[in-house]
């Protein structure tokens, strides 16, 4: 037994020491030292409160479009569109409060969550809709649509919904607190978080204990066989990729309502791209993409916390966030042909 589970963590230990020594060899080569970089990193992401708040922070739009990409991947479709989902969503979400300001929170909240996710659903629906119907490869529309989403927002901020009380700066008016997602006292873990965390293990039961499921892994073992028994490959595209997009919705308005209070250019950090990084390297397991999707929020909120304290340059998050996807995807592949080779 013990033998086994040394061989299934195997990748696991790998891909942490190739990481860590890729880390140590950039310091190396920034003039830092690396062994207290390193150390210093691992502080500023969960060594006190405000370091382990700002962590989660990261944490929550990272897992909510990571399962943006795994339900549709459980399809064996690649979607990329996370990030204009975040967007869209963000925007639909504003919408409604720019619409009925003074309305309570027991009415706002709800409500500008389900246009947010309606609008995330909805760009995710025409990927699919155009996959489904006219067999149009859904990567590359959701890659294209990510611009447009980016584009409408800025938009929108330096036009017909800039606040004139801004002083020039694009963005809108600030959101009323009845529209502001509630928050754990003295830190910006919020609502998102845990609709992340519900969304993640709901998906898990879904995927693994209803009969929507099999049908599912079937379409995507094999199409033809599928629809031979009379399942339609064309719904689930639909379905899956709208439901993908409802949940980047809910990642976009949780970040303008509870982090930025408003709708401005610059909502994300990436998190669209590095969402789908995560779906990928948890392979499409919603359990598995919950304490990586942690990982890597760490790890920005702490090569944030670096730039700042240890004047480590600015690139230096993306490069950390690239090495670990690198080492993660190139350790199994080697392995794989390490034990095929002997």
């Amino acid at each position: 037994m013990s033998t086994r589970l040394l061989s299934a963590s195997a990748p696991f230990i790998l891909t942490v020491l190739v990481f860590l020594a890729l880390a140590i060899a950039l310091f190396i080569g920034l003039g830092q030292p690396p062994l207290q970089t390193l150390a210093a990193l691992v502080q500023f992401a969960v060594g006190d409160s405000y370091s382990l708040s700002q962590t989660l922070a990261k944490t929550g739009p990272i897992l909510l479009c990571a399962l943006a990409a795994a339900v549709p991947g459980r399809l064996g479709l690649i979607s990329v569109g996370a990030e204009g989902q975040l967007h869209a969503g963000a925007i639909a979400g504003t919408a409604i409060v720019l619409l009925a300001p003074t309305w309570p929170a027991p009415v706002l909240l709800p409500l500008m969550l389900l246009c947010a996710a309606a609008g995330g659903a909805l760009y995710g629906y025409v990927p699919g809709l155009l996959r489904a119907r006219l067999d149009v490869n859904e990567t590359i529309v959701t890659l294209l649509m990510n611009y447009v989403s980016v584009l409408l927002v800025a938009a929108l901020v330096f036009g017909p919904w800039r606040d004139p009380a801004s002083q020039g700066w694009p963005a809108t008016m600030q959101f009323p607190p009845a529209a502001v997602l509630p928050a754990l006292p003295g830190s910006r873990i919020h609502l998102g978080l845990l609709l992340g965390v519900i969304a993640a293990l709901a998906l898990h039961v879904y995927f693994n204990h209803s009969r929507w499921a099999d049908k599912v892994r079937i379409l995507a073992g094999n199409r033809k066989v599928g629809e031979t028994f009379g399942l339609s490959f064309g719904f689930w595209v639909i379905v899956l990729m709208s439901v993908g997009g409802a949940l980047a919705g809910l990642a976009g308005i949780s970040e303008v309502s509870a982090i930025q209070g408003r709708l401005q250019q610059s909502i994300s950090l990436g998190y669209g791209l590095t969402g789908f990084l995560v779906s990928w390297l948890s392979r499409h397991q919603p359990l598995i993409i919950l304490p990586v999707s942690l990982c890597v929020g760490g790890l920005v909120a702490g090569s944030d916390a670096l730039q700042m304290f240890a004047k480590v340059p600015a690139a230096s998050a993306v490069i950390l966030q690239g090495l670990l996807f690198a080492a993660a995807l190139a350790v199994p592949g080697l392995l794989a042909r390490w034990r095929n080779a002997s």
